[in-house]
């Protein structure tokens, strides 16, 4: 007994050590716990597109200056976006700011702030500066989007995609026959992330649905709308009569002209044999103020000065594209079909354009793209995409430059990374004994909701 009583009593030391340490992991986990409840709140991600882009004579880039030598091929290299996004939301607030870096500078593409319905969490009102909701491919990330760049009339109409202004976002609950629409509706400067520069505002509203079908296929469909006005700096305007603008005596700088869009957009995809289909197309149609030298929405952070250059021209206008991406089966390769029109002038056609006193030209031609490519998914963080576009402009005997299809071709190879720097997931939290002798670990899984 006298000889077994240091093993007794060193056992219960032992016994008492575990327990008080065991007892200190619960007082770490605890306090941990609530650290991780708050980090739930936060969501950091990021990502970064490294490009190569060679161009035929007569094409622009979006990467590296323009062309040295107008007479041949040229190519380019740089990064075409570097994004950092910090969001939170605690289930009733939102709000998120987005930086972005790349070879032109450093900018940002969101800043806003929101609050839910504490009912269904479903609905919401939004202020800052966020995407317009308008047609479906404005809101589409371009770190998911099949090719390198949106389509053209998104380019032309939704500069930089986002504006200044409030949404209000209505949903039912989920358990509601009605649960698969949606209805955003605000009201926005008109002028892109650059400062408001007049006391007007626009309107822009989407109603969508979108639904499952069973397991095996998802169908979308909406309706937008966008009314509002651009700023006319000058005394005179001009809008189509017939095949020619007219010009109009304004009286006095300072008028506005309005603008008008109606757009269609749907969306299905489904699984076979072949892996999965996805089909989207979207079309937009109304009338366009812009300057004699481009159809593009405003996007200046000035008003622009009394000048005959920026005097408005209102066009009607049709846009449409439409896209096909087939994955390879369960392999990481995808690929891709897009077609993609936009006429900034459905008023004229052909040699109408640049006709003497019609007030016309190269503003005014259509141009359709037809762009074929493929994406390479190494795993969810990091992707390849080859992407090759024919560029198809209308041609004119009378505009200098467009007599015949320019050479504008543009292939672009493009390396993407992804990272998720902080996301609401599950945390696994590791915890490892002071006493390293022990070589134990463990590992403590918090989930966050």
């Amino acid at each position: 007994m006298l000889v077994l009583l240091p093993f007794s009593m060193g056992a219960q030391e032992v016994d008492q050590s575990v327990e008080k340490r065991i007892d200190s992991l619960a007082t770490e986990v605890t306090t941990l716990d609530k650290v991780v409840q708050k980090l739930s709140k936060f969501n950091v991600s990021a990502y970064i597109q490294g490009q190569y882009q060679y161009g035929q004579e007569d094409a622009t880039l979006k990467v590296g200056d323009k062309n040295e030598n107008l007479d041949k091929g040229f190519n380019r290299i740089g990064i075409r976006r570097g994004r950092m996004k910090f969001e939170y939301n605690d289930g009733i607030g939102t709000g998120a700011v987005q930086i972005e870096v790349n070879d032109k500078g450093v900018s940002f593409r969101d800043l806003y702030i929101g609050i839910k319905d504490p009912w269904t969490k479903r609905s919401q009102l939004m202020a800052g500066v966020f995407n317009r909701p308008f047609g479906y491919e404005v809101c589409y990330s371009t770190s998911s989007l099949e090719s390198p760049e949106r389509a053209t009339i998104i380019q032309y109409f939704f500069p930089d995609e986002r504006d200044l202004g409030a949404m209000l976002t209505l949903r039912t609950k989920t358990t509601s026959p009605l649960s698969f629409l949606r209805l955003d509706a605000g009201l926005f400067a008109g002028n892109s992330i650059n400062r408001e520069t007049d006391s007007r505002k626009d309107f822009i509203g989407r109603l969508g649905a979108e639904k499952a079908i069973g397991d095996w296929g998802k169908w979308g469909a909406g309706f937008s709308y966008y009314h509002g006005f651009v700023y006319n700096p000058t005394t005179e305007a001009y809008e189509m009569r017939g095949n020619h603008f007219v010009k109009r005596d304004m009286g006095e700088t300072g008028t506005y002209m309005k603008r008008q869009y109606l757009g269609l957009d749907g969306q299905f995809s489904f699984l076979s044999s072949l892996g999965k289909t996805t089909l989207r197309a979207e079309g937009l149609i109304g009338t366009q103020p812009g300057i004699a030298g481009s159809s593009k929405s405003p996007n200046y952070s000035t008003r622009p000065e009394n000048l005959p250059e920026n005097s408005l021209f209102k066009r009607p206008f049709l846009g449409y594209f439409f896209y096909l991406v087939q994955d390879i089966g369960a392999s990481p390769f995808s690929a891709v079909l897009k077609y993609d029109v936009y006429d900034p002038n459905t008023k004229v056609s052909g040699n109408e354009v640049g006709a003497e006193n019609s007030f016309t030209s190269k503003t005014d031609l259509a141009q359709s793209t037809i762009g074929i490519g493929g994406i390479y998914n190494f795993n969810k963080h990091i992707r390849l995409q080859a992407y090759y576009e024919f560029n198809f402009n209308e041609k004119s005997n009378l505009v200098k430059g467009y007599e015949n299809d320019r050479k504008d071709n543009v292939l672009t190879v493009r390396l993407q990374t992804f990272f998720p720097l902080i996301a609401r997931k599950n945390f696994d939290i590791l915890f490892y004994p002071q006493d390293w002798e022990e070589c134990n670990k463990i590992v403590i899984s918090v989930s966050s909701h």
